[in-house]
C-alpha cells in the first residue's frame, strides 16, 4: 500500500511538471523590454537620497568613539613595520582620517582616495615622493651624493624611477615614517593587478607605512602570498562602522536611475573648457567622426592624427599624445581594439549628449574669441 502510495506521488510530480511545461510553452509571451521602464533621472534620484534622514547617529557616533581605544595598537604596529587593513561595513573614511589626526601627528600623513574613479597611480607616485623629499631635505643633516638628481621634476619621471626614488636605501632608520591613508585600495581605480602591484612596492619602502580599507567582498584576492605577507605585510582589523558611504556612493552610478545626458555633456563642458584650443580642437574631430560613422568601432589613431596635423592642430605624434592622455585621464576618451587590430578611440557618450556636447564648446568656443583676456587665461592656465 505505501508503495503504491509513492508511485501515485510521484506520478503525481512527473504529469505537473510536464503539464506545467506545456502551458509554459503556450503562454502569450510579453513583448515588454527593460528599457521600457519608466526610471527616474539620476539627479533626482540622488536628490532624494541626500533628503532621507540619517538614523542611529547617536549609535554610530558612540561605536566610532570606542574603536579610539585600538589607536595606540594601531600606532604601534605602524611603528613595528606592519601595515593596516581596515575591513568591516560601512565607511571607515572618517575612522581612517580622525586616527591620522590624532596618533600619527609626528609622521607625515598622505591620503588616498581610491574611491574615485579617475585616479591616476603616476599622479599618486609623484605626489608621494614630493613629500617623502621634504622629509628627507627636513629631516638629513648632512646632503646626499644624489640631491642633485633628487632635485629634478618628478612628474617627469617614469613609474620605476618613482618607485626607486621611494624605496629610499640611504635611510632605513625609523626616525621618519610618511603613512599612506588609502581609503577603498579596492576601489574601481586601483584594483587593477597592475596598480596593486605598484601599491605593494610602496609598501614595502623602508619609510612608508599603509592604513587602507576595504570594501568589496573579494578585495583580498587582489593579492597573492608574497603581496599579502612581504610587501603589504598587512595586519588585519575588522572594524564595522556602520557609516552611511555618503562621499564614496557619489562617484558610483546609481542602478535605479539613467544617466542625465545634459549633466554628462556639461561634465564634459566643464573638463574641456580648462584645456587648451588644439586639445578642444582634436576632441571636436573626434566627437564629429563618432557622429558621421555611428557604426564604426571607433576612430582609428593613425585617421586622427593624419586630420590633426591637416589642420596643423598637432605637429608631431607625441604631442598628439599627450592630449589624448589629457582626454583619458579625465575620461573624454577611451580606447578599443577594432576587428582589423588597430586600436581606435571613441568617446563614451552617446549620440544625443555628443550632439548637445559639440553645440556647448560651440558656444564657449565663440565667447572665448570674442573676449581675449579669458583666451589668454585659459592658454595660462592649461
Amino acid at each position: 500500500m505505501d508503495m503504491n502510495d509513492a508511485d501515485d506521488e510521484e506520478f503525481g510530480f512527473s504529469r505537473n511538471y510536464f503539464l506545467a511545461k506545456e502551458l509554459g510553452g503556450s503562454a502569450v509571451k510579453s513583448h515588454s523590454k527593460l528599457s521600457d521602464i519608466n526610471i527616474v533621472d539620476e539627479q533626482e534620484l540622488r536628490e532624494a537620497l541626500s533628503n532621507i534622514e540619517p538614523k542611529h547617529e547617536k549609535e554610530i557616533k558612540d561605536l566610532l568613539s570606542s574603536y579610539k581605544s585600538l589607536y595606540p595598537s594601531w600606532a604601534f604596529d605602524l611603528r613595528c613595520g606592519l601595515g593596516l587593513l581596515i575591513y568591516g561595513f560601512g565607511s571607515k573614511k572618517t575612522l581612517l582620517e580622525d586616527f591620522a589626526s590624532t596618533s600619527l601627528t609626528e609622521y607625515s600623513a598622505f591620503v588616498i582616495n581610491g574611491y574615485l574613479p579617475t585616479i591616476n597611480i603616476k599622479q599618486v607616485l609623484t605626489s608621494l615622493a614630493e613629500v617623502l623629499w621634504d622629509q628627507l631635505k627636513t629631516k638629513r643633516r648632512t646632503p646626499s651624493k644624489s640631491s642633485s638628481k633628487d632635485q629634478q621634476p618628478y612628474s617627469s619621471r617614469s613609474v620605476d624611477d618613482l618607485l626607486a626614488f621611494l624605496d629610499v636605501s640611504e635611510d632605513r632608520t625609523s626616525e621618519f615614517l610618511v603613512c599612506v591613508i588609502i581609503h577603498n585600495i579596492d576601489g574601481p581605480g586601483l584594483r587593477d593587478s597592475e596598480t596593486q602591484q605598484y601599491l605593494a612596492r610602496v609598501a614595502s619602502c623602508p619609510n612608508i607605512r599603509i592604513v587602507a580599507s576595504i570594501d568589496h567582498v573579494n578585495a583580498p584576492l587582489l593579492w597573492d602570498k608574497k603581496m599579502v605577507h612581504t610587501q603589504f605585510n598587512w595586519c588585519w582589523y575588522h572594524v564595522p562602522t556602520f557609516a552611511p558611504y555618503k562621499i564614496e556612493g557619489t562617484f558610483f552610478p546609481l542602478i535605479l536611475a539613467h544617466g542625465n545626458t545634459t549633466q554628462t555633456a556639461k561634465n564634459a563642458v566643464i573638463v574641456l573648457q580648462s584645456l587648451t584650443p588644439n586639445a578642444q580642437g582634436v576632441f571636436k574631430i573626434l566627437a564629429e567622426y563618432q557622429l558621421s560613422h555611428s557604426e564604426e568601432e571607433g576612430m582609428p589613431i593613425d585617421n586622427l592624427f593624419a586630420t590633426c596635423r591637416e589642420r596643423f592642430l598637432v605637429g608631431s605624434r607625441p604631442m598628439l599624445n599627450s592630449h589624448l592622455t589629457e582626454f583619458k585621464d579625465h575620461e573624454l576618451v577611451k580606447t578599443r581594439r577594432h576587428s582589423d587590430g588597430q586600436d581606435c578611440l571613441y568617446i563614451p557618450l552617446t549620440s544625443e549628449a555628443l550632439e548637445k556636447l559639440l553645440v556647448e564648446m560651440t558656444h564657449f568656443t565663440a565667447s572665448a574669441v570674442g573676449d581675449p583676456s579669458s583666451a589668454q587665461a585659459r592658454n595660462v592656465n592649461s
